[in-house]
């Protein structure tokens, strides 16, 4: 396992579109591993998403468990190739990204949502979450259509905030 650079904005892969999956082999289990150990490496980081470390590939790693403060979870993640098939109960969230470790923003999201996806080994699998998760999640599933959370605000001089550092 290898911790991975972790790519920053203006970087052009940012603004990639992803390839969705198609072979399940040890490879694909070995990039999941150090993609897994770069989030790890990130103390308050609660997910990634494959472009963030080069790899142009339908993947995202979520674990809200790693979050400041314990809130209901699935644990870690490893969804493939997700879609979001049904959302609900949209709000006004702050959120933050390695990517971008400068700033924060106000960014509406679905705090209910039911994905599927596929596992490490290819199979099928559904998955409904709320609140902080589905944030996270939707969060890291932009990033494989190559949106940055500062495409997705309307006024930056209201929603976009230079980001506070402990």
């Amino acid at each position: 396992m290898s911790v991975l650079k972790v790519h920053e904005y203006p970087d052009p892969i940012l603004k990639k579109v992803c390839a969705k999956v198609e072979t399940f082999n040890v490879e694909l289990e070995n990039f999941i591993s150090d993609l897994i150990e770069t989030l790890n490496s990130n103390q308050f980081c609660v997910g990634l998403a494959s472009p963030q470390i080069g790899n142009l590939q339908r993947i995202v790693a979520v674990d809200i468990s790693r979050a400041r403060k314990p809130l209901p979870n699935n644990g870690l993640l490893i969804l493939i190739n997700p879609v979001i098939v049904d959302s609900s109960n949209f709000k006004i969230v702050r959120e933050g990204c390695l990517s971008i470790p400068d700033f924060t923003a106000n960014v509406k999201r679905a705090m209910d949502i039911t994905i599927v996806y596929q596992d490490v080994k290819g199979e099928t699998e559904t998955l409904h979450t709320k609140d902080f998760e589905a944030h996270a999640i939707q969060h890291e599933m932009d990033h494989l259509d190559g949106v940055l959370f500062m495409d997705k605000i309307s006024n930056p001089a209201s929603d976009l905030f230079r980001r506070v550092r402990y």
